[in-house]
């Protein structure tokens, strides 16, 4: 399998990352991440070019790696400083340095030609850093190719099935929905509209609403590691407020940052920002566990569809009306892929 490298994808929590060697594999390739005593995340190929020895499991001495196998130390630009027994430094015997940013509680890396990183095409992440939202957030290794997970999250109607109890309730399944793609072809779209339905208990417990209520789904998917979906919950018949603040309902906000590591592996990093019951840490540790939970149910299925899958890449299977997005999604990855 291929992946289209020259995009940002999410390597790490940013609480992941100090001042030690962490190790992680993104799109097959093996990084090895780090912070600087200033507090600077660097990310670099987790291979010495020396013999190839990993990063990793070398030692970090200040800002500096040395690597566990013949002692080449690194700098934080990947530069090679030192060579024990000589004092030439081989020009070639560099690591490769990955673009990182830090935003919010995630740290991107950019997995392409380093030359030709560009931070314009970061998605944004206003909620992270807004005081008016609060944020819980995790990762779950996935056991799964990472297309198997965008095909679950543009497809919302197995919340029915999969996560009743949760968040799914009949409508869900049962309501149409719109999907559109950009002119562009990057950003996929999928809306679903629900009047008057079932109030699941993770907005039940979290907000006090009762059934019914009005709950709006709209997806943005980001191709190639990027959902966000925007949430609307309101007792059954509130509008929203004219003057676009629209005090009388709720809000969340659920992030995922899509990385797969290798053919059959993902890491599934997840957000939920809500703008309500900030200061109530109850709610925010309940939001968390249950999400957490939503976000294992799904790694569990997954999981089981890869082990049926195997190596095959592109199996029969029969595609419905709520596979629009998904399939959408596919075109654009396709797409992203060979270009």
């Amino acid at each position: 399998m291929t992946f289209p490298v020259d995009h940002w994808y999410v390597v790490a929590n940013a609480a992941e990352v100090g001042h030690e060697l962490l190790a992680r594999t993104i799109c097959g390739q093996p990084l090895v991440l780090f912070r600087t005593s200033d507090g600077a995340v660097v990310a670099l190929d987790d291979r010495c070019p020396h013999r190839n020895y990993p990063l990793s499991a070398g030692t970090l001495l200040g800002d500096e790696i040395q690597c566990g196998y013949h002692g080449l130390r690194f700098d934080a630009c990947g530069t090679c400083v030192w060579v024990p027994g000589q004092e030439r430094i081989p020009s070639r015997a560099n690591a490769r340095v990955r673009p990182v940013v830090e935003q919010g509680v995630w740290i991107w890396a950019w997995m392409g030609d380093p030359a030709q990183a560009d931070t314009s095409g970061l998605p944004a992440t206003p909620w992270f850093d807004d005081q008016s939202w609060a944020v819980a957030h995790g990762m779950e290794p996935l056991a799964a190719r990472y297309g198997l997970l965008i095909d679950n999250l543009l497809d919302l109607s197995h919340e029915t099935f999969l996560h009743g109890g949760y968040i799914g309730t009949p409508e869900v399944a049962e309501s149409p929905i719109t999907t559109e793609v950009d002119d562009d072809g990057a950003i996929v779209r999928v809306s679903r509209r629900m009047e008057r339905v079932e109030c699941p208990p993770f907005y039940a417990k979290s907000t006090g609403l009762t059934t019914p209520i009005d709950r709006w789904q709209d997806i943005e998917y980001h191709a190639p590691g990027y959902y966000l979906l925007h949430v609307r919950v309101a007792a059954a018949g509130v509008a929203p407020s004219p003057d676009g603040t629209d005090a009388d309902a709720a809000h969340v906000k659920v992030l995922y940052a899509i990385t797969p590591v290798d053919d059959h592996n993902t890491l599934d990093f997840w957000a939920v920002c809500r703008d309500f019951a900030l200061g109530d840490t109850a709610i925010g540790d309940f939001l968390a566990t249950m999400n957490r939970e939503v976000v294992l149910q799904d790694v569990r299925a997954l999981s089981l569809i890869e082990q049926r899958l195997g190596d095959e890449w592109s199996p029969p299977e029969v595609s419905l009306k709520i596979d629009t997005g998904g399939l959408a999604a596919r075109r654009v990855l396709e797409h992203l892929t060979v270009a």
